[in-house]
């Protein structure tokens, strides 16, 4: 399919250096601005060159040398970065290796001169004409980032926590926006999300797409920003504007299905199909569009008339086997090759076959041609023409001699052109043939397309519909699953607090009441109140779950370790007794000794625990009060007896006569 530039499409910027340089001082650049029809010329600075770009995006920037518009390949990757989106630049003189302008321009039969608003001119008229190379160093996939706009590190009156929640919960919500927003566009991407408190730090969606084509601008606003950049090649790629198509060895197998395989003159194969409803003109129609045929193929002797009418209009040779191949020599050569039905494997069986007949011949050809001519030129002009090599060389290179001096108006010129036209001319006789057949084929086959483009984008419109409603069930199901494990897991938290509660309620019967509502069971029941460990911080605890009031039977189930302000901590609350596990350190049991509070043994009662709480026996309780009160009744004569020696050493110190 041509993809050339008319009057109705966009323009085309031809360019080539004014003075200056770009590598020193500040060039100029003449440029002719070139519609299909009428020309503008001007001659303007870089920079001007650039805004001139910007503001009117131009399908191609043609020039003969893109060295004149970047100083080095960093250079030259920076001013495609910066071009829009939808223009091409185009090296018109070709690629790594360019040719000459005059060259070029004679080939084409473009108009030349060496001043550079006439090479600028000649840029813009061949790139229209679909000659040159465009040079990319971006792939069509487009990386959109969203990410944090600011810094988690402050956020003024906010809790540092908050202010976190808040800008990974912008960005996710951007995130999202982003990614709806490719899918109402139908564009596949795959997306990479790095999941923080409170949302996303940041998202990577990888595009098929030019940024041109993509609903999602560049922004920065607040706490999120999107930063889009299309993917860079490993190098610089030059790829030509018309699509030249390779020679190609056919092999065809005709019938209810015809099929056709396609192989390169190096015996590789490039394409297989068949088709049931195709005619002969569909046949060749796919073989154009596909390579020019060198030898046309069949697996069987004589020729069907189906592929010689195949062979005739492409003016190709031909090949047949001496007999027809048996199915075992097929499946044999074709064992290495993919292929999906018999019909197929005889049309690639057939082209195989054909190149191993002339594979000795194109090494031949391949042999005797300079690297600067197209082998499958003359291996086509060979093979199919029945001509030498050397006169083939020969002709080809005064084509090429032509070229350099059409400028000089070289009479043998026209001479040329006029073989050219007679060799050509055999082959349009053989394709005229078809020709009304392709137009009734086009028409039906308009017409079908435009059906077709009807419902593929109705078919569009449904499939995305029917996507977003698949995502939004999906949601609502995942939605759905997590309220019913809460649900359960509620459900669950609420009967054993049932439970709890229950007991709870008798605790505080026993606590609270005269133990007139209690049960004759539980009479004689007193509630303990539990401390984990005797530290501040356990007693502050046990007194916020369920208090610590005076009177009440304190329970430390690890007593050692306790300082005087933490027994007087304890001691402030007046509790009824202490009962311990383990020992207390002297200057607890001296803080609470002092207070009055009584102290005993947890093992000479029996505790029954209810979770955090638990009771004893009044009578057992009652016991270590009694007991502790014995112990201390000793304790207070030993500390006065104690206080009287003292008094009567301290009075013999100071009264030593009267010793």
């Amino acid at each position: 399919m041509s993809t050339r530039t008319s009057a109705l499409d966009s323009i085309i910027f031809g360019v080539d250096i004014q003075s200056g340089d770009i590598r020193g001082d500040s060039p100029s650049y003449a440029l002719v601005t070139f519609d299909g029809e009428s020309i503008e010329r001007d001659v303007v600075s870089h920079r001007k060159l650039r805004r001139r770009i910007d503001d009117e995006g131009p399908a191609i920037v043609a020039t003969d040398n893109t060295y004149e518009l970047a100083e080095d390949k960093a250079g030259l990757v920076g001013f495609l970065r910066e071009l829009p989106t939808e223009t091409k630049l185009v090296q018109v003189t070709g690629d790594e290796r360019p040719e000459p302008l005059s060259r070029v321009a004679s080939r084409h039969g473009v108009p030349y001169g060496k001043k550079p608003m006439q090479e600028a001119e000649a840029a813009a008229r061949l790139a229209a004409h679909n000659v040159g190379y465009e040079v990319s160093a971006f792939t069509n996939t487009t990386e959109i980032k969203v990410a944090r706009g600011r810094s988690t590190g402050g956020g003024g009156g906010w809790s540092e926590d908050r202010f976190t929640r808040r800008i990974h919960g912008s960005v996710k919500t951007t995130a999202r926006d982003v990614e709806s927003k490719l899918d109402e566009a139908a564009l596949d991407y795959e997306k990479d999300v790095t999941e923080k408190y409170g949302g996303y730090s940041r998202a990577i969606f990888e595009v098929e797409a030019k940024p041109s084509e993509i609903p999602v601008s560049a922004r920065r606003s607040g706490d999120t920003r999107i930063e889009i950049e299309r993917e860079r090649r490993d190098g610089i790629e030059y790829r030509p504007l018309a699509q030249r198509q390779d020679h190609v060895v056919v092999g065809i197998d005709p019938g209810t299905t015809t099929a056709v395989a396609l192989l390169d003159l190096d015996g590789q194969t490039l394409d297989v199909w068949s088709s049931r409803t195709s005619d002969t003109a569909e046949v060749i129609e796919w073989i154009i569009e596909h390579g020019r045929p060198v030898v046309v193929a069949a697996d069987v002797e004589p020729m069907p008339e189906t592929v010689e009418k195949i062979r005739r209009s492409f003016d190709a040779a031909g090949w047949i086997p001496e007999r027809d191949l048996p199915v075992d020599e097929k499946l044999h050569r074709t064992r290495d090759e993919s292929y999906d039905n018999d019909h197929q494997r005889d049309a690639l069986a057939a082209a195989l076959f054909a190149f191993d007949g002339h594979e000795d011949q194109f090494e031949r050809i391949t042999a005797k041609t300079p690297p600067q001519f197209d082998r499958g030129e003359v291996i086509d002009r060979v093979v199919a023409g029945e001509e030498s090599v050397e006169t083939v060389l020969e002709d080809l290179s005064e084509d090429g001699e032509s070229d350099e001096e059409t400028t000089e108006h070289d009479p043998r010129e026209l001479t040329d052109d006029e073989k050219e036209i007679k060799r050509l001319q055999a082959r349009i006789d053989r394709l005229e043939d078809h020709v009304e057949d392709l137009k009734d084929t086009i028409a039906s086959k308009d017409d079908r397309i435009d059906e077709l483009e009807s419902e593929l984008s109705e078919a569009k419109r449904e499939e995305r519909k029917e996507a977003r409603e698949r995502r939004e069930v999906t949601r609502l199901e995942r939605e759905n699953e997590r309220l019913k494990r809460e649900l359960a897991e509620a459900e669950q938290a609420n009967e054993e607090l049932d439970g709890k509660l229950e007991r709870l309620k008798e605790l505080w019967k026993i606590d609270h009441s005269n133990f007139a509502e209690v049960s004759e069971a539980k009479e004689g029941l007193v509630p303990v109140k539990p401390i984990a460990q005797f530290t501040k911080d356990a007693i502050e605890t046990a007194d916020e779950e369920y208090g610590i009031a005076s009177g009440d039977v304190v329970y430390l189930r690890d007593a050692s370790g306790a300082g005087r302000a933490t027994a007087e901590l304890l001691a402030e609350r007046t509790p009824r007794v202490v009962l311990r596990d383990g020992g207390l350190s002297e200057q607890a049991d001296e803080v609470l000794f002092d207070h009055e509070i009584p102290v005993g043994p947890a093992d000479d009662v029996d505790i029954q625990e209810i979770d955090e709480l638990a009771v004893a026996e009044e009578g057992d309780i009652e016991a270590v009060i009694d007991d502790w009160e014995a112990r201390a009744e000793e304790r207070r004569k030993e500390e006065k007896s104690e206080q009287l020696d003292q008094l009567i050493s301290e009075h013999r110190a100071r009264d030593p006569e009267h010793g």
